[in-house]
């Protein structure tokens, strides 16, 4: 690490957008990434998108309940 640094050249700001949107990453466990990628290959589809309809589903039952 050096001691001192230059920043006389620099600009505040120059990579903040302010409409960007983060991206949670979500990390599954072993068991649960295994069993949740067969039912995404055996549907064809993203194991992303299988997530989000259960989640969307569940979403919905909560809502119900309520």
């Amino acid at each position: 690490m050096k001691s001192e640094y230059e920043f006389s050249s620099s600009e505040q700001g120059k990579f903040y957008h302010p409409d960007a949107t983060f991206h949670y990453p979500i990390y599954l466990e072993p068991d649960v990434e295994d069993f949740v990628t067969k039912i995404a290959d055996h549907k064809k589809i993203e194991v992303q998108a299988l997530v989000n309809e259960w989640l969307r589903n569940n979403m919905k039952l909560i809502q119900s309940v309520e």
